[in-house]
């Protein structure tokens, strides 16, 4: 009986997180300033121009954009929209929405890769739940983050807060993934999973941690633009993703934003900036 290889990550050194920290800084100062910067009868392509501003006046190109042909700088995914939505400039941002964005920045050959959702005003109480039970389970994740953890207990830690939380889906069609000098790279993260099962993690590893999270059922379906996917049942769902190295301190969070500090300190995680 022969044993299934395990795909081979790559490991980057101390020097090399440093650099994806500073391509995390871009992504994070762009999620930043998309936040504060949107508002009603806004379009989501005008939310593009805004992030493909932002990341190139940091000297940065935009990760996403041609990425496999994708059109846009940024994915923007409104209200039952999960991931993956165009940029477009017919979709009016409304008062009451939640927007997912997924941002990722190349800076000298490293990427950086976040996603956060948020609100376009004042939202329900339902919405503002979702959004905290989704962000909650990342970071339920991303404490997983040690050498020696696994695979597995990334995902257990990840599907088990959402069960806990009750009435919520976690999609499973989609997940996290290695990062690096590629966007997209070994290994799979699954936001489900058994502990202590699946790779073994090990110091140098950088993963994007990233749930996504529904008012309802977890099932989703793509649309026929090949990119957007949206919620089965039409109920909304929520997105949020940190890209993380695994070190012997701890999870380093590299695209922690200014608003994440505390977060991280109460986790005991090593302090991004070094401070």
């Amino acid at each position: 009986m022969f044993r299934r290889a395990e795909p081979a990550v790559q490991l980057k050194t101390p020097a090399q997180i440093a650099r994806m920290r500073e391509a995390g800084r871009v992504v994070a100062r762009t999620l930043d300033l998309l936040r504060s910067s949107v508002e009603e009868g806004m379009s989501t392509l005008d939310l593009d121009a805004i992030a493909d501003r932002s990341i190139r006046d940091a000297g940065a190109v935009p990760s996403f954009k041609g990425y496999q042909g994708f059109p846009g700088s940024i994915c923007t995914s409104v209200n039952e929209e999960v991931v993956h939505g165009i940029p477009n400039g017919t979709k009016i941002l409304r008062y009451g929405d939640i927007i997912s964005v997924d941002c990722g920045a190349i800076l000298d050959g490293w990427h950086g890769d976040s996603a956060i959702t948020f609100a376009v005003g004042e939202v329900s109480m339902d919405d503002s739940t979702l959004m905290r039970v989704c962000e909650d389970a990342m970071w339920h994740g991303v404490a997983q983050l040690w050498p020696g953890k696994h695979l597995g207990d990334v995902g257990h830690a990840i599907d088990g807060h959402i069960r806990r939380s009750g009435g919520y889906g976690n999609v499973q069609e989609y997940g996290g993934h290695g990062i690096g000098t590629e966007m997209h790279m070994d290994p799979h993260v699954l936001n489900y999973g058994k502990p202590r099962k699946g790779m073994r993690l090990a110091e140098g590893m950088c993963l994007a941690i990233e749930p996504m999270t529904n008012q309802g059922s977890r099932h989703v379906v793509p649309l026929d633009d090949g990119w957007t996917v949206v919620t089965r049942d039409g109920r909304r769902s929520a997105h949020f993703e940190h890209s993380v190295a695994v070190t012997a301190e701890g999870p380093l969070v590299l695209t922690a934003r200014e608003e994440n500090r505390k977060r991280i300190a109460e986790l005991g995680f090593p302090d991004p900036d070094g401070g």
